[in-house]
């Protein structure tokens, strides 16, 4: 019995030492593999840092807007009768746009004039007797008083008939008409607007921090969709004195000519304030940096000097600045001529090796003013 046990054990022992043995002899020779093996090299785009010259400029967008611009409405009610111009056409200050009916206002009119007519004959009359001290001079002042009143009717309904006609209040485009012939209107209803197209104003915020930087007369570029790649160029006219508690920013506007009329209030606009000269910065594609909250790094490509000149990817820390279109300028940690990596970066790590692909197909956009198509 204890013979057998003893043989049973030796089984044992040189079964699991021949399992233990060969993992061990087969963890050895695959680390020998791993080890030995070559790094494979991941494909990328690349870029190198350039040099451009950038004027200074702010960025914001806003909302033009016309100098002079109102939907017109009538003070009084009534009746349609006639309608004085085209939808669309020019109309000059005090052109007569819209008639209400005004017949019987008229009608009073004259009603009033004959009493104001009479009213004068007997303050004449009483004038007369006072100085033959047939009446006091209660009378007349009263007779006066009443010559005076039936006057101030009239001009009242004078205006109640003025209030009946819609005239433009300045030079301008008139909209489309909002009432037809015989439609009965009560005050406030909307009849048509008239814009005033040349110039307009353009109105846009900036955050409070950039005051110090904002003052009349600096130029002002503004694109906008409807005329894709056309830049129009206007200056600031005004500053809003104050700053909005609700946001911390504060208004501007800035005025633009437009003969032509291309410009339209309510267009929505981007804008560039120029802030300063033109100045010398260092560029990259944004594609090349990755943006953490930690900081920005990108892949610099360079040759390892212990690898017989294999490209390499070292992450680097950078500091960047402006970003226009789809370019950034870098203020710190690159220089004019490194290469960068500019996509592919997820595949990468601190001195990864790469390879550069020539397919220029595969080299992201960097365009400092893209203009792509709106499909």
């Amino acid at each position: 019995m204890k013979k057998r046990m003893i043989l049973m054990l030796a089984a044992m022992a040189l079964l699991f030492g021949g399992i233990f043995g060969f993992k061990a002899v087969g963890n050895y020779f695959m680390n020998q593999f791993f080890d030995t093996m070559s790094e494979p090299a991941a494909t990328v785009t690349a870029t190198e840092v350039s040099e451009d010259n950038w004027t200074p400029a702010l960025r914001a967008v806003g909302t033009f807007l016309a100098r002079n611009g109102a939907e017109l409405t009538t003070e009084a009610a009534g009746i349609v009768s006639g309608i004085h111009f085209e939808s669309g056409t020019a109309v000059e200050a005090g052109q007569r746009l819209v008639s209400l009916d005004t017949e019987a206002d008229e009608a009073e009119l004259e009603r009033l004039a004959a009493a104001a007519e009479l009213a004068v004959l007997e303050r004449e009359r009483a004038s007369r007797l006072f100085r033959d001290n047939s009446i006091s001079e209660s009378e007349v002042e009263r007779r006066a008083s009443e010559a005076a009143q039936a006057r101030a009717a009239v001009r009242v309904q004078e205006a109640r008939i003025r209030q009946k006609t819609l005239r433009s209040p300045f030079d301008g485009i008139a909209g489309i008409r909002k009432v037809n012939l015989g439609q009965y209107v009560s005050p406030g209803t909307p009849m048509v607007a008239v814009e005033s197209l040349d110039p307009l104003y353009l109105n846009f915020t900036l955050p409070e921090q950039r005051l110090t930087e904002v003052r009349t007369g600096q130029k002002v570029e503004a694109r906008v969709d409807a005329f894709p790649g056309e830049t129009f160029t206007g200056e600031v006219t005004a500053l809003e004195p104050g700053v909005r508690e609700s946001t911390r920013t504060f208004d501007i506007q800035a005025t633009f000519a437009n003969p032509e009329g291309r410009l339209r209030p309510g267009m929505f606009a981007r804008i560039d304030l120029t802030t300063g000269e033109p100045s010398a910065v260092r560029v990259i594609p944004q594609t090349a940096v990755q943006f953490n909250p930690y900081g920005n790094s990108v892949f610099v490509i360079a040759e390892d000097d212990d690898d017989a000149g294999r490209l390499r990817a070292r992450q680097r820390f950078v500091r960047t600045g402006e970003r226009r279109g789809d370019l950034v300028t870098v203020v710190e940690g690159l220089e004019a001529g490194e290469r960068v990596a500019t996509s592919g970066l997820l595949k990468l790590r601190n001195n990864a090796p790469v390879e550069i692909s020539e397919n220029g197909d595969l080299q992201p956009s960097a365009d400092r003013a893209p203009t792509p198509a709106n499909q």
